[in-house]
């Protein structure tokens, strides 16, 4: 709501709403305040995050606009499926990938839509470890695994005594 839309409602007068730069706003008693992303320890509001905004034009349909939730969510489902039909490792491996993917996507892209949850960071480390985590964990279940960490088995053995 800008001053001038204000002046017309008859809410306050023009020279109480003077914006001194980009992010200053009118504060309760109607005097500009600067207006961060920073929020003190007691929030009231919650803050946009980083990189929330569209991944394609606004006039592009809504699909390709959130294109970076799409891929991911589709990544996870297609992983999902495969491991419902009897294929655990693939399956849950892609789902990691998925996860990695988005971190990726997170760090690379200025703007990624609802892929944004947090701040740029906390999103980075969430997608990250679980990515990587998920992904490890199907490289290493049994049988056969396809990635053998031979620390793991000396801890198993060392607190597991038989």
């Amino acid at each position: 709501m800008g001053a001038e839309s204000v002046v017309e409602s008859g809410i306050g007068h023009e020279d109480e709403l003077a914006v001194r730069d980009a992010v200053s706003a009118p504060g309760p008693d109607g005097e500009p305040r600067r207006v961060t992303r920073r929020f003190p320890l007691f929030t009231r509001d919650t803050a946009r995050p980083e990189g929330g905004g569209r991944a394609a034009p606004r006039d592009a349909p809504a699909p390709v606009r959130q294109w970076p939730i799409l891929a991911v969510t589709g990544l996870v489902a297609l992983g999902l499926l495969l491991t419902a039909l009897d294929a655990f490792k693939a399956g849950t491996l892609l789902i990691g990938v998925a996860l990695l993917a988005g971190a990726a996507m997170r760090w690379v892209l200025p703007d990624v839509g609802m892929l944004a949850v947090r701040s740029r960071f906390t999103d980075l480390v969430t997608y990250g470890v679980l990515g990587a985590t998920i992904a490890l964990l199907a490289m290493m279940a049994q049988p056969n695994p396809w990635l053998e960490l031979p620390f793991l088995d000396d801890t198993l053995h060392f607190t597991i005594r038989t």
